[in-house]
């Protein structure tokens, strides 16, 4: 038995912007320098890039982010531990727009969407 086309998932390639990357060396910077907990860094930013990879392989698993609201849903987000994983789904690719605080304000979190 052979798979039908609706069974066959889509390849989306995957792109990090400079600002998540910015936002996860300040997340893990903070934990390892400021706390003092260097072990636990790693293990924050190993979470994070285990919860970027469960978005690379399947996009619309996580709910829409309703601080950016579109019609056709292409902004997303993705809870790993206490930070928002916050990414764009266009038709070849998702981008990571940036990894922010689940306490931050709704203003910080729209402000992504200029990114590019």
């Amino acid at each position: 038995m052979g798979r039908s086309k609706k069974d066959t998932q889509k390849v989306y390639s995957l792109r990090i912007t400079e600002y998540a990357l910015q936002n996860l060396s300040e997340i893990t910077g903070y934990i390892a320098f400021i706390n003092h907990e260097p072990l636990n860094a790693i293990r924050v930013g190993d979470e994070i890039f285990k919860t970027i990879d469960r978005i690379h392989f399947n996009p619309t698993y996580f709910p829409e982010c309703q601080d950016i609201p579109t019609t056709n849903k292409i902004y997303r987000k993705a809870i790993c531990l206490t930070w928002l994983i916050i990414y764009k789904i266009k038709p070849l690719e998702i981008v990571i727009l940036g990894i922010i605080h689940q306490h931050r304000r709704p203003s910080n979190i729209k402000k992504i969407r200029r990114l590019k």
